[in-house]
């Protein structure tokens, strides 16, 4: 769906423009979900794991084929407990959350993280909430709007076909999943292995479980649309304050990107928290937990949580390292005159190789031009543009294959395709056209690569013939910005943030 159509989709179901509403990030309660797990030792772990929301069918990897589990972690905007169950009022009102609003589905936190099969240096990657990037079916959008707006038009179309509310509410809700897998897939090159997700309920619940959570502020914060009012200087925030301090993004002098650096640095906290003696020693504390993880986390069917446990024994807090993706402008804008985060794939791609070590070979990992075949697409206005294309790739060693029009639908960006994001011989590819963002296709045989080409196209054979490609389109204030160095949950307190 082109840009110019999301503006017929709800608010309820995607990200307008205006102040952020109560309860929008579940940061801790989302990169610690396994380490809380972790931390309850192995006391009635089983009883904990059999309470957990389970799904299944979104598309994962499921292998450790490249020696670790990556873990798509996303804190959700909802105001039902992971079964479905409505919060109470109560709960609304000590979360300030109100009713659903504009908050729909939005995955606001969305946080990838490598755990080596034998769980030592975990890396966990945060991707702000509005990159813009292409989302399956529907084109290019922000990312944390992928599952609200894919629940949105699935929900619609199978209801018109006579399908009864709830089965249409649970197909389309696990679409809205699946795109996000596919999203985040996409962007980093990282085969997402299993999902968890986190309701608003949760990041309440596990901060107070904990006992709170210490923070340091550089400077004192009054903020009103997010309830943030603390001092400068070191401070212990319980639930409803930490919500208030994670998701501040207004006044921040980096915006998003400091809000960003403020979930990490509580996730660090959160981490070291619940693995300290006080919580693994109290019965109380790690009940608490239990009750938290099992009303308000989902997994995938195909975990086996138990056995991933085992593999984490040995990981301790100061092995949890945080990051963000890099951010090519952080006050974009599109057409359409939406605020957005852009984002390069390639760049992205890149960093998030060489954060969790699969960097070797870099550029092309080595691959011999001459061993792979690409089939090149024109989908661009442009006439003779593929044919132009695969000679720049054949004058680089690359074979070519099919060369003709593409037919398959309106494509907004050109890309690379292949079985999976994270294929060599389609990075190759992709790097020898001036950088072209790598996306999973399903049905493409292993080492089949695709080239698709749209409007946007200035690489080798195009009318320029940059060899540097700009993903940027739309508006933009030229605006970049670098990733902030890595934090960790090491044992020497809370780093100060914005």
């Amino acid at each position: 769906m082109p840009d110019s159509s999301w503006a017929s989709v709800p608010l309820s179901s995607r990200r307008s423009r205006f102040p952020v509403t109560p309860g929008r990030v579940l940061a801790a309660a989302v990169a610690a979900l396994v380490l809380v797990v972790t931390g309850l030792g192995w006391h009635s772990v089983d009883q904990l794991v059999s309470s957990i929301e389970r799904i299944g069918n979104l598309g994962l990897g499921g292998g450790k084929s490249d020696g670790a589990t990556d873990i798509l972690m996303v804190g959700i905007d909802s105001r039902t407990d992971a079964h479905g169950n409505p919060l109470t009022q109560d709960e609304l009102a000590m979360l300030h959350a109100g009713d659903d609003g504009e908050g729909g589905l939005n995955t606001d936190t969305i946080v990838l993280i490598r755990v080596p099969n034998d769980g030592s240096s975990a890396t966990a990657i945060s991707i702000p909430r509005d990159s813009y990037v292409d989302i399956p079916g529907l084109g290019m959008g922000k990312i944390n709007s992928a599952f609200g707006v894919t629940k949105f038009t699935t929900q619609q179309k199978l209801i018109d076909q006579g399908v009864s509310p709830a089965e249409a509410d649970r197909r389309s809700t696990q679409a809205g999943r699946q795109a996000l897998v596919k999203s985040v897939a996409n962007l980093t090159g990282i085969t997402v292995d299993h999902y968890a997700e986190v309701g608003l309920l949760g990041f309440v619940l596990l901060t107070d479980a904990v006992g709170g959570v210490e923070v340091c502020l550089n400077n004192p914060v009054d903020e009103p649309l997010s309830g943030a009012d603390f001092p400068a200087g070191p401070q212990k925030l319980n639930g409803a304050q930490a919500l208030s301090f994670v998701r501040q993004r207004h006044e921040l002098p980096r915006g998003d990107i400091d809000r960003i650096v403020r979930q990490q640095v509580y996730m660090a906290q959160l981490v070291h928290q619940v693995l300290s003696a006080k919580v693994l020693t109290s019965p109380s504390r790690l009940q608490d937990l239990s009750n938290a993880v099992g009303r308000t986390v989902v997994l995938d069917d195909g975990w086996d949580v138990l056995g991933f446990l085992h593999e984490l024994q040995d990981l301790s807090g100061g092995q949890v390292k945080f990051e963000t993706i890099p951010v090519k402008d952080l006050n974009g804008w599109t057409d359409n005159g939406e605020s957005v985060v852009r984002v390069d794939p390639p760049a992205v791609q890149k960093f998030v190789a060489k954060a969790v070590g699969d960097d070797e070979g870099e550029g092309d990992g080595g691959i011999d031009p001459s061993m792979v075949t690409v089939d090149v697409y024109n989908a661009s206005g442009t006439g003779g543009l593929a044919g132009q294309a695969a000679q720049a790739l054949t004058a680089k060693g690359f074979r070519t294959g099919t060369v003709d029009n593409w037919i398959g639908g309106p494509v907004q960006s050109s890309r690379v395709l292949a079985a999976s994001a994270g294929s060599e011989k389609a990075r190759a590819v992709a790097q020898a056209l001036g950088g072209l963002p790598v996306m999973a296709e399903p049905g493409l045989p292993e080492g089949a690569v695709r080239v698709v080409l749209a409007s946007d196209y200035s690489g080798p054979g195009s009318a320029t013939g940059s060899s540097t490609f700009d993903f940027s389109g739309g508006g933009s204030t030229a605006t970049p910005v670098p990733p902030a160095p890595p934090i960790d949950a090491g044992t020497n307190g809370p780093k100060c943030v914005n």
